[in-house]
């Protein structure tokens, strides 16, 4: 075996009466993809910041070809050939993608910038990870997946060894997905060591050579990929055995709340379906095959061209999604940041700020203590996990987000609500607690539409699925008859 790169020895990091990472040692080699597993708050994020010299430990070192790097920085990390692929991509969306990769480090000729150097530069680049992208091109232009390949054109081209990749898969389609497995061979191929982070069990038995758990700020274990499974993995980051992930529903057919009758719209056509108290309905599909867009439509954020949706045995007309919240309909969005919560305002301000007609009081002024008190029983009711209800959200885990959208939403009261990828970006143990809470809203009279990418989710959590193919719907499965090979026959129009 060949000598590490990268070795942390007894690194540890405490905040005041917090111990964020403690006493961590770990190996990292060139060649390998090492990933690194745990619920959110285990001491991942703090690791990958103590490495790139974002933040200084409490003690420890960390030695990079068997030197202890001393007065650790960005800049010095970067130096050494140290970079970091972040959730929150590090970009400047009016810039091209040459200028983007070379940000910092533009060639100059006679004292100008030589353009035509920086995007041949950056097309051999590009070119070396198997992608053709025009250098040219603005970031703003390009999907989520291509930008996380200018991203990782940024780090090849500052002759990185050491790659941390955080969460890289989360917001990727299927294609980008390929297109992201296979740069992460080719560089593997190359001798950079790739220190892989994901919640994703299927990517990281298909990826990574060696894995890591961390627990509560601490280091578990250190597997051989070959030597372990997912159960065993979800067990160490959560130290309890998950024998059964999803509540034990028995749903007895109650009322329908909900029916829509040839719903259609630019991306829909005649959808049609009912759903009843208590129920949980999945939708399941492909990327792109309409599930959203359904949504949308009885949400009121997209214009119906014709159909009609029934609350209660009264047609609604959703002309917008303040209409749909006043006729009980909620929508917990698939993008949370973007959509779902407003990232630079308090806990307390996301959940209320759908209910203002029900805090404010005389002379149009917030009623501080109302809010004060049904924002601080959500946060009681659903296990919010916060030292105080200011705090902001963009602070908050990806578990812990989710559920002050769901709080804002249960404070609307509203009887039906959409799940959109209810669980997408959040760790095992967040979202064992999501599943439950779905079931228990059930049991109090609310009915959902669950729509999901996660199959085990769908055949866990749902009473019916209704699959999706190009707009409409392909087939309804009830949940004795739901299986894998059904649902994806169906979802392909097969």
């Amino acid at each position: 075996m060949s000598e590490p790169i990268l070795e942390i020895e007894n690194l540890s990091k405490v905040y005041p009466g917090v111990r964020a990472l403690w006493d961590v040692s770990m190996k990292f080699y060139p060649g390998e993809v090492h990933a690194i597993v745990g619920e959110n708050g285990a001491g991942k994020s703090t690791l990958i910041k103590s490495i790139t010299g974002a933040i200084k430990p409490t003690k420890g070192n960390i030695i990079y070809n068997k030197e202890i790097i001393v007065n650790n920085n960005p800049i010095k990390s970067l130096s050494l050939g140290i970079t970091a692929i972040y959730q929150e991509f590090n970009l400047i969306p009016n810039l091209s993608v040459a200028e983007n990769i070379y940000f910092g480090r533009y060639p100059h000729k006679n004292g100008f910038v030589n353009y035509k150097k920086m995007y041949n530069d950056a097309s051999k680049v590009l070119e070396n990870l198997g992608v053709y992208i025009n250098p040219k091109t603005l970031v703003k232009d390009l999907t989520v997946g291509y930008q996380q390949i200018v991203e990782i054109a940024k780090s090849i081209s500052m002759k990185t060894k050491v790659l941390i990749m955080d969460e890289p898969s989360a917001p990727l389609t299927n294609t980008e997905l390929v297109y992201l497995f296979n740069i992460v061979k080719k560089l593997k191929k190359e001798g950079v060591s790739i220190i892989y982070i994901s919640h994703r069990m299927e990517e990281i038995f298909e990826l990574c050579d060696k894995v890591t758990v961390f627990r509560d700020g601490q280091f578990v274990k250190t597997m051989n990929i070959e030597e372990t499974n997912r159960d065993e993995l979800i067990t160490l980051m959560v130290n309890r055995k998950l024998e059964d992930n999803f509540p034990k529903r028995s749903v007895k057919p109650q009322e329908v709340v909900l029916e829509v009758k040839n719903l259609t719209t630019d991306k829909i056509k005649d959808i049609s379906f009912k759903l009843h108290k208590g129920e949980i309905l999945g939708f399941a599909g492909l990327v792109g095959a309409g599930r959203t867009e359904i949504a949308n439509a009885i949400f009121g954020a997209d214009t119906i061209k014709c159909g009609s949706i029934t609350v209660e045995g009264r047609e609604v007309d959703n002309k917008n999604p303040c209409t749909a919240i006043k006729n009980g309909i909620a929508l917990i969005p698939e993008d949370r940041k973007k959509f779902g919560a407003l990232m630079n305002l308090s806990i307390k301000e996301n959940i209320s700020y759908s209910t203002l007609k029900k805090i404010v009081g005389k002379f149009f002024l917030i009623n501080s203590k109302y809010e004060n008190k049904k924002t601080s029983e959500y946060k009681d009711i659903l296990s919010i996990k916060t030292p105080s209800m200011k705090q902001k959200i963009v602070n908050l885990s990806g578990g812990n987000q989710q559920k002050v959208i769901l709080a804002r939403c249960l404070f609307t009261d509203c009887k039906i609500l959409i799940f959109d990828e209810p669980t997408r970006g959040i760790d095992v143990g967040a979202k064992q607690e999501i599943y439950c809470l779905m079931d228990e809203l059930t049991k109090q009279g609310k009915s959902i539409i669950m729509i999901s990418s996660e199959m085990n989710e769908l055949l866990g959590m749902s009473d019916r699925i209704m699959v999706i193919h190009e707009g409409k719907i392909a087939g309804e499965v009830s949940k004795e008859e739901a299986n894998q090979e059904k649902i994806l026959s169906l979802a392909s129009g097969i």
